[in-house]
């Protein structure tokens, strides 16, 4: 199976990674809520760094749509509620691709992170995936949340310490 995997950082890539090993891998990043810009570059320069490492192909949507982002997010910045047009943004992005390029299923490393709302992002993969005829793989990663830091710290990668959004980072430091 061909999947296309959104992938937001290195590390949640090499946690998701231990649930796809029978599967054909590219992993797709676009995250227009990673702030500030130089977090987000650096967060795709490191998931570059370990797909090189990994032999992973990798596509990158680098548009950094902040505005359409924030307009979602700002609704109701609440924790939660900011996430779901988040993950929407991010999934539907994702599933296009997989789309245009002829993957059999798309599917997101935010599934293997412990702090996500991860029955929402199931939800809004199988909608995303009636919208767009595109099947969403879902996968409860969590169980390798900690092996994929391990990894990651192993290949080098950047380690942050923060979801991405300006949300999450002032909640993270607050």
């Amino acid at each position: 199976m061909r999947i296309l995997v959104h992938t937001c950082c290195g590390p949640c890539l090499a946690g998701t990674l231990h649930t796809l090993k029978d599967k054909d891998v590219t992993a797709f990043f676009y995250n227009p809520n990673i702030h500030p810009w130089t977090e987000y570059k650096r967060r795709m320069e490191a998931l570059s760094t370990f797909c090189e490492q990994r032999s992973i192909p990798l596509t990158v949507d680098d548009s950094y749509d902040l505005d359409t982002f924030f307009a979602e997010a700002v609704k109701d910045s609440g924790y939660g509620k900011r996430c779901l047009p988040c993950y929407r943004l991010r999934l539907a992005c994702a599933a296009k691709e997989a789309k245009q390029k002829g993957f059999d299923a798309f599917t997101t490393t935010l599934l293997v992170s412990p702090y996500q709302l991860h029955d929402q992002i199931a939800n809004l993969g199988a909608e995303i995936s009636e919208e767009t005829g595109v099947p969403f793989h879902y996968v409860d990663a969590r169980p390798y949340f900690r092996q994929g830091q391990r990894d990651a710290k192993e290949a080098g990668l950047y380690m942050q310490k923060y979801c991405g959004c300006i949300y999450s980072e002032f909640e993270r430091y607050r």
